[in-house]
């Protein structure tokens, strides 16, 4: 045993390391000198040994106690340790990571469903204020026929042959026991003799489901809803998967939307921003009267208190933004024209100053 180094010095920790300082460094120490990582590396081969060696003591308690008090002379330490100890090792130390190489996962089991998707197009009053929808999605379901057993009804589902119901098959390869999916089942872990005739043996049809999907107030667009157990179904007794419903919302003629706030544009006049008006303004709740006080500027903005849309968690609604939008005559009779001359007149513009275009004036400044 004289030749052994120090099962603390193979790790690199101290005689006081705790349990995770010890799977740390070890979990470092295998992934670097694995022998699938060093293919015919001999010297990685024997360090990985080693690591596995000192780890198996170190971190069982009752060998840890006997190593630090007798050393390598230790009773019942041993010197040597099998694949399958290292397997268990390894399997502690990487968890998920490799439980599928050491069968830790059994493919023949129950099965959760499939999670399933549906886009729902909504108006935008309907976003706005919640709704109640019939939606029908088609879902595999288990099959009546044979009560999801696939087989046809009368004859029996037996265990696979070739796995013994477990749905993989374990193969020994160096230190590692790695699992396979079984060939002759396809993971199911059994075997359908006689097939059944509505499902062709897959134990699972497509049927159609209407679902009354309650939609509230305040969604937008984008909006997930998620609907527990009702996806597809599961498969040997597994769960069934969920619903997602993914809302759009269709444009709205008049309205446009930031967060929970309304956007509204209303045109105005020149004599109404001039001198001030009441309006009748569109709103998701009817039209309402605003005030528009005297001398309103174009691109003025006005807001609606609490006559937006409803908050999605609850507490009060967004307001409703009224952008004015002056609009300039495009035409005018001579009248009109008459009128707009004498007001310039009396502000003294003079609306008449030259006849040169913008362009010519342009070329005069800049050459």
């Amino acid at each position: 045993m004289a030749d052994k180094r120090d099962y603390y010095e193979v790790l690199g920790v101290a005689k006081d390391a705790d349990e995770r300082t010890l799977k740390k460094s070890y979990h470092k120490l295998a992934m670097q000198f694995h022998p699938d990582k060093n293919p015919g590396d001999k010297a990685a081969e024997e360090k990985f040994k080693e690591a596995s060696e000192a780890y198996a003591v170190l971190s069982d308690a009752d060998k840890r106690a006997h190593y630090d008090r007798f050393g390598h002379n230790a009773p019942d330490l041993g010197g040597s340790y099998s694949a399958q100890q290292y397997a268990v090792n390894l399997q502690d130390i990487f968890g998920d990571l490799f439980g599928d190489l050491f069968g830790g996962r059994r493919r023949g089991g129950a099965q959760r469903g499939s999670d399933l998707r549906y886009m729902l197009e909504l108006t935008f009053e309907e976003a706005a204020f919640g709704v109640q929808k019939d939606i029908t999605i088609p879902r595999l379901e288990d099959c009546t026929t044979c009560n999801g057993s696939g087989a046809k009804p009368g004859t029996r589902v037996r265990p696979c042959g070739t796995c013994g119901g477990a749905g993989e098959i374990r193969v020994a390869q160096g230190f590692f026991a790695v699992a396979q999916t079984c060939r002759s089942c396809g993971g199911s872990g059994r075997t359908v003799e006689s097939p059944c005739a509505d499902c062709r043996g897959q134990g699972q049809r497509e049927q159609e489901k209407t679902l009354a999907v309650k939609v509230p107030a305040g969604v937008n667009e984008g909006t997930k809803l998620r609907f527990v157990g009702e996806g597809e179904g599961g498969r040997g007794g597994g769960p069934r998967g969920d619903l997602y419903v993914v809302i759009s919302v269709k444009e709205h003629p008049l309205f446009s939307r930031s967060d929970s706030d309304v956007i509204c544009d209303v045109p105005l006049s020149f004599p109404q921003a001039a001198l001030g008006c009441t309006l009748e303004v569109p709103t998701l709740d009817g039209k309402v009267s605003m005030k528009v006080p005297p001398g309103t500027q174009p691109a003025a903005v006005f807001r609606l208190r609490s006559r937006g849309i409803p908050h999605l968690r609850g507490g009060g609604r967004g307001d409703q933004i009224v952008k004015v939008r002056v609009e300039v005559p495009k035409k005018l009779n001579a009248e009109q024209q008459a009128l707009l001359e004498k007001f310039a007149a009396a502000s003294g513009e003079d609306v008449h100053p030259d006849n040169k275009s913008f362009f010519d004036k342009v070329k005069e400044l800049f050459g």
